[in-house]
């Protein structure tokens, strides 16, 4: 069972647990390490890791040695250190609370090959020990979150994760701009049609990117580019619509939840109270 997210955000938050930590792994991307801290007394000796370590502060502000030098994470930033790069860690004042995320060179390279549509040989660098990017820096707040939401599908898990990760390459790892999109009217309606088929599973983005024959980042920018949302806002309201079609024929709630790929009643309660305005109960008593 993974770990539900830490609800820290701030210190102050925190006020009363002092060190704080959740760690675990998503064997679905290569063994991507997740930890979720709150550190106010902890301290890094200088380490190294295999993998790559980014990190985004909430609160506080963590310092840390890299590449000669001294370092200064803060909220709307976030840490990068490369894989084999040693460095440490520790509170810079009071504390800091962060998330981070520790992607493999391979899955790194998959991310890049599929965004950027080209071979990535070697190891994928960054040059910033810092990087000021707040919109990334939530995005991987997002991301982690998304992680170990029981509510959010395959489909957005792996576009948020492509999403972050290539967008990390592009801006900050020097790879540019992703493949430009063209005209892919005939994968967009292969693409739509598995989603209208297969709307009651869990689709991966993988799975619905082979169907499409386009590659994952380039379905996701293409659909919501030609359709004007996501696969998985898409997937979403077939669910929806399957749902109140069973509602007004008497189904109940509970059943229509499991019938249509909800993870609970609650989670079919959520999303059709926020398309229909009333719960499913309501609907269907009237």
């Amino acid at each position: 069972m993974q770990p539900q997210s830490t609800a820290f955000t701030t210190l102050e938050d925190a006020a009363e647990r002092g060190d704080a930590v959740r760690f675990w792994r998503e064997q679905r991307y290569d063994g991507l390490e997740c930890l979720s801290a709150v550190f106010r007394r902890h301290r890094y000796v200088p380490h190294t890791h295999e993998t790559y370590a980014i990190a985004a502060v909430l609160d506080g502000c963590e310092a840390f040695h890299h590449r000669g030098a001294r370092h200064y994470v803060s909220p709307g930033s976030f840490a990068v250190v490369c894989p084999d790069e040693l460095h440490d860690g520790e509170p810079a004042d009071d504390g800091f609370v962060y998330r981070v995320l520790y992607p493999t060179i391979d899955l790194m390279r998959s991310v890049a090959e599929d965004a950027f549509g080209r071979p990535v040989p070697g190891t994928p660098w960054f040059d910033h020990s810092v990087v000021d990017d707040a919109d990334l820096a939530g995005e991987l707040v997002k991301l982690q979150i998304a992680l170990t939401d029981p509510e959010v599908t395959l489909l957005e898990r792996d576009a948020r994760l492509g999403r972050f990760f290539s967008a990390m390459l592009g801006r900050w790892g020097g790879l540019g701009e992703p493949i430009k999109l063209g005209h892919e009217s005939g994968p967009l309606t292969k693409a739509r049609d598995y989603l209208d088929q297969h709307f009651d599973r869990d689709v991966a983005l993988d799975e619905l990117a082979q169907v499409a024959g386009l590659n994952r980042s380039h379905l996701v920018r293409s659909f919501r580019k030609a359709m004007g949302t996501t696969p998985h806002a898409y997937l979403l309201d077939r669910r929806y619509r399957a749902a109140r079609r069973l509602l007004a024929a008497g189904e109940g709630p509970a059943e229509v939840a499991a019938a249509c790929g909800f993870c609970d009643q609650s989670h079919l309660n959520r999303v059709f109270k926020a398309r229909m305005g009333v719960t499913p109960g309501a609907f269907r008593a009237q």
